[in-house]
């Protein structure tokens, strides 16, 4: 429930990326989960899954980004650093996030919260508004980050939208 939002791995629709895709699939499954070489930034850890082992640099919207302020990795952006790990702008989103889903449960571990929030806030800042049901896989290294900062026990990972 406090994962990432997510979409599809491919992010090119071109019939020659989704060939390359399925061909390294089907040749090596779980190759992005033998190690980090698919990662452009340096950043990205192995994730549990294959369509989590994606690196900023594979996303344009986030490509786009790193390319024009000069970094390696989205993850050093001061307006993610600004917005996404600093618990005092979380604590402020925390408060329209109670508004808007109802109060959290005593028991509810506030990491878990906060990366829900800190998930919600970089994607408003990427994309924006994606709507309900619209999903975006977030980059390894990113998803690293806030895990880093608001560590659990135990993680959901990304999960598909349920069909309506």
């Amino acid at each position: 429930m406090f994962q990432p939002p997510a979409e599809c791995v491919n992010q090119e629709n071109s019939p020659q990326s989704r060939e390359e895709s399925e061909s390294d699939t089907e040749d090596n499954p779980g190759h992005r989960q033998n190690g980090t070489i698919w990662c452009e930034c340096g950043s990205c850890e192995v994730m549990p899954t294959e369509a989590e082992c994606i690196c900023c640099s594979e996303i344009p919207a986030i490509d786009h980004i790193r390319d024009s302020f000069g970094i390696e990795c989205i993850t050093q952006h001061q307006t993610f650093i600004d917005n996404c790990l600093n618990i005092r702008v979380l604590e402020v989103n925390l408060y329209d996030y109670i508004q808007s889903d109802g109060p959290i449960d005593d028991n509810e571990p506030i990491n878990e919260v906060y990366r829900y929030v800190a998930y919600r806030r970089f994607v408003l800042w990427v994309w924006q508004r994606l709507g309900k049901g619209n999903r975006k896989i977030l980059p390894a290294c990113v998803v690293s980050k806030i895990r880093d900062t608001f560590p659990s026990e135990e993680y959901t990972g990304f999960k598909y939208p349920r069909p309506i």
